[in-house]
């Protein structure tokens, strides 16, 4: 076993998440393909296989305790993060990539051909002009956009009930204070994510 899949399996362990071998397989053949698309499309600005795998994979998976799924929504997805991860971790959810970006909702396609997840739709549309015929349970961003504009752009994809959720750096205070009103911050979730010697937090809204 190389250093990059028992990297995997001890951060898993780490986040206390049981995910099957076989899963485990397909999240390292999707960093794979990030690698080899890299060298056509800037998808990431990170190139080396460990820093991928702790950078995009496990910070994604490090928020999975703390949410609620069903229908979900990755707005901005980008390569894919969290999307994907989510999606390949959870296959009873049903994850739509948002990405208005037209290379890179190519390489979502392709990801989700090559390794077969049939939990995930692609949707090449800014998030502001979506009108999908039902709203999500949660809708998540990595790396969209500050808390302000993701609740005003993405806000009206939330169904009664569900969740935005941002993933952020250090904890926010300005961009909680600006959070619009009609917006209430459920909960604001330090994370520690195997390998990531960065503070990073998970900030969880409701429509008030």
């Amino acid at each position: 076993m190389s250093a990059v899949p028992l990297q995997l399996d001890l951060a898993l362990a780490g986040l206390g998440l049981s995910i099957a071998e076989e899963v485990q397989a397909r999240i390292l053949a999707y960093l794979d393909l990030i690698a080899r698309w890299n060298q056509v499309y800037n998808l990431t600005a990170i190139r080396e296989a460990d820093k991928a795998l702790t950078h995009h994979v496990l910070d994604s998976l490090a928020v999975l305790p703390h949410l609620v799924g069903g229908r979900v929504a990755d707005v901005g997805s980008g390569a894919g993060l969290p999307g994907i991860p989510l999606a390949l971790a959870r296959p009873d959810w049903q994850v739509t990539l948002i990405e208005s970006n037209h290379k890179k909702s190519t390489f979502l396609r392709q990801v989700l051909a090559e390794l077969g997840i049939s939990n995930a739709s692609v949707a090449t549309d800014r998030v502001e002009e979506m009108r999908p015929a039902g709203r999500f349970d949660l809708v998540i961003s990595r790396a969209f956009s500050d808390l302000p504009e993701f609740a005003r752009l993405a806000g009206h994809l939330v169904a009664p009930g569900g969740v935005l959720a941002a993933m952020k750096g250090l904890y926010p205070d300005e961009e909680l204070a600006l959070l619009p009103a009609n917006w209430r911050v459920e909960q604001v979730v330090p994370l520690q994510v195997p390998g990531l010697a960065a503070a990073r937090h998970l900030v969880l809204a409701k429509a008030a």
